[in-house]
């Protein structure tokens, strides 16, 4: 599965800033859940919001509940993660990810980072005054 992820930026405490991950063209997304990760400097990669496509589950982060949203568009093949409310400690590198078996909590909260089915490149966030 060939991901690409975009939309990063930066941006002003308060801000808002929505990615974007595609998925390669004749990808049915139903079959997979997405995941939206950021690994900021020093740290750990931490999943942040994943959604099984197929019935819109959806899990995030206790840090980004209430300003984060995540969704799907199958007909453009492209998962989305709204972010609203921006601060400077959601500045990193943003990836998203897909994996076939693993349901949207499963996936956001794995430890095995390595066993994902694919990542996508990423794109860096900056939340800063």
């Amino acid at each position: 599965v060939q991901l690409q992820a975009s939309g990063g930026g930066r941006v002003q405490p308060g801000s808002s800033l929505r990615l974007s991950c595609a998925a390669q063209l004749g990808l049915d997304l139903d079959y997979f859940t997405i995941g939206w990760f950021r690994q900021a400097p020093g740290k750990e990669r931490q999943g942040v919001s994943c959604i099984r496509v197929s019935d819109g589950s959806t899990y995030f982060a206790d840090s980004v509940k209430g300003r984060f949203t995540i969704s799907a568009d199958t007909s453009k093949n492209t998962v989305y993660l709204q972010m609203n409310d921006l601060k400077p400690e959601d500045t990193a590198v943003y990836y998203c990810a897909a994996d076939y078996s693993l349901i949207a909590p499963a996936l956001c909260t794995t430890s095995n980072i390595g066993g994902v089915d694919s990542w996508g490149r990423g794109t860096r966030v900056t939340v800063s005054s």
